[in-house]
């Protein structure tokens, strides 16, 4: 499952059985106050038996942290207390809704529409985009919530590489 945290909304998508493809899902009202979105889609992915949330996080240009990124970090914390044996993983989601918003309009889908599937589409984004790492490289697309850090790899004499 992909997650887009927004100041105002909260975009889902799910992946098939086999993680080849992402769709949207639902659009929610962000509830900062209540957790009420974070629930939602702890219930959404128990209903598609998720085996990871992967949560899109917003760093600037830079690759630094923003008041946006620390939003996301709190709201994926939130989620992993909500249902700890479910994997989040945070990845890097700078320019999704630029992407998204292309996207909507290529499809031929209205600009003021935009507004109502943006956060649908990036959240598509970066599902489609961890999947893919994920399957390129055979690890984890991000940092994932509550565990450990990635262990440093270390070249040999010999080239070859492991970890650390």
């Amino acid at each position: 499952m992909g997650v887009d945290v927004g100041t105002v909304r909260v975009g889902v998508a799910v992946s098939d059985p086999d993680g080849i493809m992402a769709t949207p899902v639902e659009t929610l009202a962000r509830a900062s106050a209540s957790d009420k979105d974070v629930q939602r889609v702890a219930e959404l992915a128990d209903d598609a038996r998720a085996l990871e949330v992967v949560v899109g996080l917003p760093l600037n240009m830079k690759g630094e942290d923003t008041a946006s990124t620390q939003a996301a970090r709190a709201w994926a914390n939130t989620l992993k207390r909500l249902r700890p044996a479910l994997r989040v993983i945070l990845v890097d989601e700078r320019l999704t809704s630029v992407s998204a918003h292309q996207s909507l309009h290529a499809s031929g889908v209205a600009g003021r529409k935009h507004r109502q599937h943006v956060d649908q589409q990036a959240a598509v984004l970066i599902l489609q985009a961890a999947l893919e790492t994920e399957r390129g490289t055979g690890r984890p697309p991000g940092l994932e919530v509550g565990g450990r850090k990635p262990r440093a790899r270390r070249r040999t004499s010999e080239g070859d590489t492991h970890d650390a």
